[in-house]
């Protein structure tokens, strides 16, 4: 029974923790734990069977951390390689058992939150895929704590092998990951990419990771996974341990075996005690069916849109027909005037955003790509890419951070061999048009006709019938007063017959008629009383929008008429609508529009003094984004891009003063990620914020000993450094590092933070304050500048 079989029909066991095994033995030396491979392989082999011996039916390979960005060109596959073989020895004592190649995170963001491209993620990823697939039974990305560097690493192993592919992210107690996405985001996008079985590891316990595992199994049609820490970090006898038991651990994943999860295992502080007591709890468990939730859904990096709740509004701005200023925004590269739309049509109600940028002589697939990155970093809409291209999909399907909708497919053969292998590999939701190499029929008989073909062939490449939504087109009724009647139908039919969801541009039927909004809010309308799914429309027209206030109202879907009565409230206030339409220098900060913060700024300091602008609209703004941040209501992309806008109006204020007259020359802040570990995501996040607040921050990177920290506080005269830790076995090193620097430099403050740290571990090894997130270390940070903390 290979290993997929495995899961399908019974429950599989996983490792525990190699870190804590390795620290156990003192032989976590910060060097690179992977090179122990090389080293001392048998050490890595007792651990693995240790591990099997427990009752482990998987063991990950000690390759974690292996990738191009830590170790050399030549060093790296004879790492990886000697990570897999140490397993795959140990694996071939006995039947049944099963090696993973372990794949972690790269340590970095990606652009535009960090430095690293995309690309540059996928390449560094596929080399590590390519060094150890040919030795495994599966590839395991796991640990991951963004959406777009989890999207990188999944398409990096699809693409370099042909291996099972496990997937697992590390939630926060907030229920998202660091990049703000939700479990039904996660779900979403792996699932809609092919990911054999999805879930969590790392961060948190057993007990807090159950609400987000719940969450996964109500959405999830693959197997769920859970490997959990040992509870929460504690210090004992100086020892960073974990707070459950192996038998408190087992009671409480055997608890979420029983509610539908197939795949478990350990993380961080798990031994081959943890994993035997497991063994032992499920040794009589049958696992509960998997069940296909027919779900049609589309994600952001944030959240998911799904298809069936109630009518969605996909806004139709950014798409250059008939609109020449847009036009010629994007035949200049001018994305201001696409950003501002954006942001516009969220305000005004859309849920996802039509993105076509279709010209004459324009490199359409490049064009489309950046409308997309650049939208995604202001907006967490999800977004439908609009294209007639082939290449302009691809590209723009593959960098998109999500399960995109996409726009479209036909039921020509030509359109269907070119589309839907993008859908298949990339995952989305396609827009079916009932039109093929005939022409669009005449009646509702041929369009459902033509949209039973589109499934056929769609199930042939493996794309279930919940990832096409159906499009029956509307047609002008001026040519053809049946037109209208056909369109609905047709809709009608297909959402009864075939089940599936559908979407219309509602515009169209009004073409050459006056009073245009009226015929089109009326149609509009007539589709919501037959099933529409989506509209594809203007959300700046007051009669579309009144027609579907009023729908949600009289069907059940607004409660209380509290949205209706808020729209009809604002609805036709030309002061209002005019206001909305200035955007102010806060409001583009607010907003993360970087290029239109520095324009404005320029605009501002013309007659406004500069140091005003930066404590009447820089400050503010970032204040306010930091208290959205902490209430929850803003995710960290949008912070970051708030600080960058606010870093690009800044600059524009430097530009306009003489050198330290814009009193940006700050409280001096050291960072650095402790010595031994090299995962510094975190800090960099503390970095840009804590320098578009106005500090003077000297980074000493990753894997630092106590001794430099020190240094750099003598020379830069800190009052402050900020300490980060993602590794339990680096516990020691902050430890030593704070203890330094209390010594040495007794008027420096110590903040500590970073995933293995809490409140208790930071007060245990003496530190100053801990910070749970980058905002409380600005926080910090301004209460010593104001003197509040001696």
């Amino acid at each position: 029974m290979n290993l997929l079989e495995n899961i399908q029909n019974g429950l599989l066991l996983l490792d525990g923790g190699m870190g804590s095994q390795l620290a156990a033995r003192g032989l976590l030396t910060g060097e690179g734990p992977e090179r122990l491979n090389l080293t001392h392989p048998e050490v890595i082999k007792e651990i693995h069977r240790a591990y099997f011996e427990a009752g482990s039916r998987v063991v990950y390979a000690n390759t974690f951390g292996a990738s191009s960005l830590h170790y050399g060109k030549d060093e790296l596959p004879a790492v990886v390689r000697a990570g897999v073989e140490n397993a795959r020895a140990v694996a071939n004592e006995a039947e049944g058992r099963f090696v993973a190649l372990d794949i972690g995170p790269t340590g970095k963001l990606l652009k535009p939150l960090g430095d690293l491209d995309f690309e540059d993620a996928v390449a560094i990823f596929a080399e590590t895929v390519r060094a150890g697939a040919a030795g495994a039974d599966l590839v395991v990305i796991e640990t991951m704590s963004d959406s777009y560097e989890t999207k990188a690493a999944l398409l990096a192993a699809k693409e370099n092998c042909d291996l099972p592919i496990f997937v697992t992210c590390a939630f926060g107690e907030d229920g998202k990951l660091l990049g703000g996405a939700s479990p039904e985001a996660m779900v979403a996008l792996l699932e809609g990419m092919g990911a054999d079985a999805i879930g969590v590891n790392c961060s948190l316990g057993p007990k807090q990771l159950r609400d987000i595992v719940r969450r996964m199994l109500k959405v999830a049609s693959v197997p769920v996974i859970l490997k959990p820490n040992a509870g929460l970090p504690v210090i004992r006898e100086g020892r960073t341990e974990y707070d459950i038991t192996p038998e408190e651990f087992a009671d409480e994943v055997a608890a979420a075996v029983d509610e539908g999860v197939r795949i478990v295992g350990g993380c961080c502080g798990t031994t081959p005690a943890h994993i035997q007591a497991l063994a032992a709890r499920l040794s009589d468990k049958k696992p509960k069916p998997i069940e296909k939730k027919n779900m049609t859904c589309i994600s952001s990096y944030t959240h998911t849109v799904e298809f069936g709740r109630e009518p969605i509004l996909v806004g139709e701005r950014i798409n250059p027909t008939g609109k020449p200023k847009l036009k010629a925004a994007l035949l200049a590269g001018d994305m201001n005037f696409v950003l501002d739309e954006a942001v516009r049509e969220a305000e005004r109600g859309a849920r996802v955003l039509d993105v076509n940028v279709g010209l004459p002589d324009v490199d359409e697939a490049a064009l489309l790509t950046r409308a997309v990155c650049e939208i995604q970093a202001v907006s967490d809409l999800p977004l439908q890419l609009d294209s007639s291209s082939p290449e302009a999909l691809s590209l723009a399907m593959r960098r998109y951070n999500g399960k995109p909708m996409v726009n479209s497919v036909s039921g020509k053969k030509e359109s269907m061999e070119a589309v839907f292998p993008l859908v298949k590999k990339y995952g989305g939701v396609v827009v079916a048009l009932t039109l093929d190499e005939g022409g669009i029929p005449a009646d509702a008989e041929g369009r459902v006709a033509i949209a039973k073909r589109i499934l056929d062939v769609a199930a042939t490449y493996g794309i279930d019938k919940k990832d096409i939504v159906f499009d029956t087109l509307t047609m002008a009724a001026s040519t053809e007063p049946k037109a209208p009647r056909v369109t609905l139908e047709a809709l009608s039919r297909i959402r009864a017959e075939l089940g599936c969801h559908t979407v219309l541009g509602v515009s169209n039927v009004s073409f050459g008629l006056p009073a245009r909004p009226v015929i089109n809010a009326a149609f509009f309308a007539m589709a919501l009383g037959r099933g529409l799914s989506a509209a594809i429309m203007n959300p700046y027209s007051e009669d579309m929008m009144r027609a579907y206030y009023a729908h949600r109202a009289l069907t059940g879907l607004d409660e209380g008429f509290a949205d209706y009565i808020a729209f009809a409230s604002s609805s036709g206030e030309p002061e209002k609508k005019q206001a909305a339409a200035e955007l102010t220098l806060k409001e583009a900060i607010e907003k993360g529009l970087s290029s239109r913060a520095y324009e404005l700024t320029k605009e501002l300091i013309a007659h406004t003094d500069p140091l005003a602008i930066v404590q009447g609209e820089i400050i503010p703004a970032l204040e306010k984004v930091g208290e959205e941040f902490e209430k929850g209501r803003f995710y960290l992309p949008q912070l970051l891009m708030a600080a960058e806008a606010a870093g690009k109006a800044s600059l524009a204020v430097k530009e306009a003063l003489p050198p330290k007259a814009d009193g940006t020359d700050g409280m001096p802040v050291v960072l650095a990620t402790v010595k031994g570990d090299v995962h510094d995501i975190g800090k960099n996040i503390v970095k840009l914020l804590l320098e578009n607040y106005g500090f003077a921050v000297t980074d000493l990177g990753k894997d630092v000993p106590p001794e430099v920290v020190l240094a750099a506080v003598k020379e830069t005269g800190a009052v402050l450094v900020c300490l980060s830790a993602l590794m339990t076995t680096t516990v020691p090193a902050m430890r030593e590092t704070v203890a330094r620097l209390h010594q040495d430099a007794p008027d420096c403050k110590v903040m500590v933070g970073g995933a293995v740290l809490t409140q208790a571990v930071a007060e245990e090894i003496g530190a100053d304050a801990y910070g749970k997130d980058a905002m409380a270390a600005v926080r910090y940070a301004e209460r010593l500048k104001n003197g509040e903390i001696q």
